[in-house]
């Protein structure tokens, strides 16, 4: 291995994101540390870089004190149940990776002068009164409702990273991830997408919460990756927003789905969940303007992807 390759950590690296986040940095020419504690990942998302002399996998909860052996250059923060399921059934594990662990790993990135991206979410906007949303807008979040368990260990991961940022000089980048789907979703995410198409290929009639007019912007996961690493690399230390600005009403969505799938289901309503956001769709100028960055797959051609990887999930 050549010395001098660059050495990233990855946290969350089993999940969803994380394991796509390997695979990207490693075919980039990156030395790999891939960390999680297998609470919402799974290791089938980076067994095929276990072979890999320049992957190495830590097995470690980074809400308790991180310490990985040998330089590092840079470290992205993307551990943290992620689906409202999730952060439902684990709210002070999730409360706990976004602050304890944001703490340990800034302390680690100053430890070593790496530089670190933390994933923050479009749910600091909560239930937007802006529309869409800019970077600038800070929020309409309902703290001890039940999503502020993530809400609000995200929007307190923003704040000490900038307090790192400002007082210890550490080199820090925000990203603010907006809905993104696509291969190593899990099928019982909870999420819309997974719900869906679950639904449709197990021949049950899809879920809609509300009247199915709350919106949402799906960004398939090559281009949320490309955002990520040109964050990574920019020159630039605030907030970010990345996704894709093409907004759909989630009845339409199940609408598409049922048509992708061949589905004979139908749509079924139930009531909405408390403090469901009502609307989502970023406001991408900055990602375009400092990061030459616009996503480039469109949603039909990466649902069909997307089913093709979920069927072939079912049919194991």
């Amino acid at each position: 291995m050549p010395v001098n390759m660059k050495r990233v950590l990855i946290t969350g690296a089993a999940g969803f994101l994380g394991s796509h986040l390997c695979d990207r940095f490693i075919a980039e020419g990156y030395r790999v540390v891939g960390m999680d504690n297998l609470l919402t990942g799974n290791i089938k998302n980076i067994e095929h870089l276990f072979p890999l002399p320049e992957f190495e996998y830590y097995h470690h909860d980074v809400s308790k004190f991180v310490h990985v052996p040998g330089d590092l250059d840079y470290i992205l923060h993307f551990a943290s149940p992620a689906s409202p399921i999730d952060y439902l059934k684990m709210p002070i594990q999730t409360l706990k990776v976004g602050s304890l662990g944001t703490h340990n790993l800034l302390g680690l990135a100053k430890e070593k002068k790496a530089r670190i991206l933390v994933a923050s979410t479009s749910e600091v906007y909560g239930d937007p009164n802006v529309h869409p949303q800019p970077e600038e807008y800070w929020g309409n979040v309902n703290p001890v409702g039940p999503r502020g368990v993530y809400d609000e260990a995200k929007r307190f991961m923003e704040s000490i990273t900038m307090a790192y940022h400002n007082f210890h000089n550490v080199d820090t980048r925000i990203i603010r991830i907006f809905n993104t789907y696509g291969p190593r979703m899990r099928l019982n995410d909870g999420r819309a997408l997974p719900a869906f198409m679950s639904q449709a290929l197990t021949g049950q009639d899809l879920t809609v919460f509300g009247d199915g007019s709350q919106t949402r912007s799906f960004c398939y996961v090559s281009d949320l990756v490309d955002g990520i690493y040109r964050l990574l690399l920019s020159d630039y230390h605030l907030p970010v927003n990345i996704g894709n600005p093409s907004e759909i009403t989630l009845l339409e969505f199940a609408e598409e789905i049922l048509a992708l799938t061949n589905s004979k289901q139908k749509i079924v309503f139930q009531p909405l969940p408390k403090d469901d956001p009502k609307q989502r769709k970023p406001d991408i100028t900055k990602a375009q303007e400092l990061l030459g960055w616009a996503p480039k797959v469109d949603r039909k051609e990466g649902l069909k992807v997307t089913y093709e990887y979920f069927k072939e999930a079912l049919n194991k």
